[in-house]
Formats: C-alpha cells, sequence, structure tokens
C-alpha cells in the first residue's frame, strides 16, 4: 500500500539560502515532500533569476524573469520577500523559525549574527531547531570570511588537475567540469547531514548545527585520486577520458564516431577481444590483468584502436551490449531526453507555471516503493507567496500591507 505524501511531508524547512549549493539542498528536501520557505530579498530575489539568457518564456513567447539556472533548483518551495536588515524582516524569520525543523543559510561566516539570525539566536527561540551553514571555507579557518564560487573551489580544491586533456596533446591543460560540480555536491552532502541530524533529533529530541563547506566536500570527492597520491605519492596528472586505474576505459573512434568503451574487470576484456576475434588478446601477459593493461595501456590502445576504427558504431554497441561489455554513444543534452531508458524513467517532467505555461523540470532520481514523490510546483515566482506565509502567521491584510510600504516584505 502506498501513501500520498513524501517521506518529509511532516518536515518544515526555512530557506535563507541563494545560488546554488544549499538551494539544491532545499530542493531535494522539497522533492521529498517538505515544506520548504525561500526567503529572498525583497525587490531582487535570488541571484539565479537573473543568470541568464536563456529565460522561460510566456504564453505570448516573451521572457519571464525565471532564468533557466533558476529554474533548475527551486521547484516546490514557496517564496516569501524579507528585508533581513530591517527589524521588521528580522521578527518574520525569527516567527518562521519557531516552527522550522531545519535552516538552510549560506551567507559568509558571521553575517546573519548582525542580524540576530544566527544558529544561537534562533536556537534560544527553537531549541529542535537544525541549524545548517554552508559557506565556502567553512565556520572556521584563515578563509572563513572569504568568497567562494564552483569554478574557484574546482580549482582550489584539486579537481580541475585531474581534469581535462593531457598537457602534450592537443588542448592539454586544466579544465572544469562541464556542471557546477561542487555545488551539487556540497547540496546533497548538505541534505544527508541534515537528514541525519532530524534522524538523531528523533533520539535525542535536541536539535544541532551543521558547518558544510564547499571546499571540504570537493577534497573529500578527489576520492580515488586522493587515495591514489597517499598511497603511493605519486601525483595524480589530467589524463583526458582515460581511467587512472582501469583500463581499457576511454573514448575510441569507429568508423562513423566515437564510442565510450568502460571495461570494468578482466571477464569483460576477455569478451572484448571475443567480439573483435583476436582473443589472444585476453591471455597476452601484457594484458591479461587490469593492472598489466594500466601498466601497458599505450600498446594496448594502439591494439584497440585499430580494431574500433574497422566497426561501424551502431553495429559494435550492439554486439558489445549482447557480449556484456559496456559501450556506449556520447549523447548531446538532447540526445539524453531522447534516450529510451530516461523515457521510461520518466525524468523529463512539467508543471505549470504562474506564467501561463509549463515549465520542464528534470525530475528526482529518487524512487520510493510506499511513498513515491509527488509531482512539485513550479519555481515560484518572487514573492509569490508572502501574502499566504505571512496571514499564516497571524498578520492581517492591513499589517502586510505596512510591512510593504516600509520596504520589510
Amino acid at each position: 500500500m502506498t501513501t500520498q505524501k513524501g517521506p518529509l511531508s511532516h518536515v518544515k524547512v526555512l530557506d535563507l539560502s541563494r545560488i546554488l549549493a544549499a538551494p539544491w539542498a532545499s530542493q531535494i528536501l522539497a522533492d521529498l515532500g517538505a515544506e520548504v520557505i525561500k526567503v529572498e530579498r525583497p525587490g531582487a530575489g535570488d541571484d539565479t533569476r537573473t543568470w541568464g539568457p536563456p529565460f522561460l518564456k510566456d504564453a505570448e513567447g516573451k521572457d519571464t524573469k525565471e532564468a533557466g539556472y533558476y529554474l533548475a533548483v527551486n521547484r516546490g518551495k514557496r517564496s516569501i520577500t524579507v528585508s533581513l536588515e530591517k527589524p521588521e524582516g528580522q521578527k518574520i524569520v525569527k516567527e518562521l523559525a519557531a516552527s522550522a525543523d531545519i535552516v538552510l543559510e549560506n551567507y559568509k561566516a558571521g553575517t546573519l549574527a548582525r542580524y540576530g539570525l544566527d544558529e544561537a539566536s534562533l536556537r534560544k527561540i527553537n531549541p529542535r531547531l537544525i541549524y545548517c551553514s554552508v559557506t565556502g571555507f567553512g565556520q572556521t579557518g584563515p578563509r572563513r570570511d572569504q568568497p567562494a564560487y564552483d569554478f574557484l573551489i574546482q580549482a582550489m580544491g584539486g579537481l580541475m588537475s585531474v581534469t581535462g586533456e593531457r598537457d602534450d596533446r592537443p588542448g592539454g591543460g586544466p579544465q572544469k567540469v562541464g556542471i557546477p560540480i561542487v555545488d551539487l555536491m556540497t547540496g546533497m552532502y548538505a541534505a544527508v547531514s541534515v537528514l541525519a541530524a532530524l534522524a538523531r533529533r528523533n533520539e535525542t529530541g535536541v536539535g544541532d548545527s551543521i558547518d558544510i563547506a564547499m571546499l571540504d566536500v570537493q577534497v573529500a570527492t578527489l576520492s580515488n585520486q586522493a587515495m591514489n597520491y597517499l598511497v603511493s605519492g605519486n601525483l595524480p596528472r589530467r589524463n583526458g577520458n582515460a581511467h587512472p586505474n582501469i583500463q581499457p576505459q576511454d573514448v575510441y573512434a569507429c568508423a562513423d564516431g566515437d564510442v565510450i568503451l568502460v571495461v570494468g574487470n578482466d571477464g569483460q576484456f576477455a569478451k572484448l577481444c571475443q567480439v573483435f576475434g583476436q582473443p589472444d588478446w585476453a591471455t597476452d601477459q601484457r594484458f591479461a590483468t587490469n593492472a598489466q593493461r594500466v601498466r601497458n595501456i599505450g600498446e594496448l590502445s594502439a591494439l584497440l584502436r585499430d580494431a574500433f576504427a574497422a566497426w561501424e558504431r551502431e553495429k559494435l554497441i550492439v554486439a558489445l551490449d549482447k557480449a556484456g561489455v559496456p559501450c556506449g554513444p556520447i549523447n548531446t543534452v538532447a540526445d539524453v531526453f531522447e534516450d529510451s531508458q530516461v523515457k521510461a524513467r520518466g525524468m523529463l517532467g512539467h508543471v505549470p507555471h504562474p506564467s501561463g505555461v509549463d515549465v520542464p523540470q528534470v525530475r528526482s532520481p529518487m524512487r520510493f516503493a510506499d511513498a513515491p514523490l509527488q509531482t512539485q510546483a513550479a519555481p515560484p515566482l518572487l514573492g509569490q507567496h508572502s501574502d499566504a506565509i505571512l496571514a499564516e502567521l497571524g498578520y492581517g491584510a492591513g499589517d502586510i500591507e505596512s510591512l510593504r510600504s516600509a520596504g520589510a516584505i
């Protein structure tokens, strides 16, 4: 039997964050059914609203004020505009915090303390509060006061040193990842952290304070490349698309286009050799084990490139798929949404937008048998829910108008 509410339908999130990392976390929570109240600056809102083009087009084909960047990370939320600089605005935030389970914020360290909205101040109002701060460098250390963006952290955190073509190849040099991967991973870590604190609060009755730093996240996600260095002392280098530890894994050119080959073990390599009509390669001492293939990848790759060049791409993909060897095309973003598997999983959805059109949304990848995720509301217009949220706090129409006239909302 399934329920009609998401797993976090009992949770309320006060989202004081903007840009990407923390809003990505709050969108995950919203996807899971949490009520997320997004607090934005009056008249301006989240910076990402203007990070375009492209912008969503309304029913008349005109640009709205919602950039694609903003639309990617804010579905399922309610927007209220509040000026944190004004005492009336600070009072509103404190009233929202009193009934919240989680606060997410990504201001520079110490900023919210000036407004009485820091963790210590809000915990006096709500001891059960889980307060998560997301910053570039964390609440401690010599860089705690410095701002940061994904690109900067990709560079500082070592990711760009292992991303890109080899220096001795055309186009060689450091490259950032094509999506803001540090922001996204930071959002994931933030979401996991607040849910862990929520589970602990269920046992202790006490909230917690969480400090998430983008640089920490990037260092943590160096994963195998970090450990390769720590156990060997050898500095990892850019290697294009080739895997540093498992071979053959690379891009290979067929007669009519490129494919990705991902051989993960010796058995798969033997099957690859069979498809190419070269079973002896699998027993050749240079290539028989993964360790030997990594050491001799130059020789092996030369043989493989000749073998790939003799095949048409689709025929080879079919043959390798039948043999159980992972191989596939390099899809464009458009290709991704036309892929039969992506369609079958329903990863692209559309939700009604206040501008009068349906806005596309990439759906959450999480699937629950007993609490299926519901279609979330479109990313909100700036201050779309201000009056309704204030009314829920007990403000009358006259009070709301006074706040608006004073520039507090």
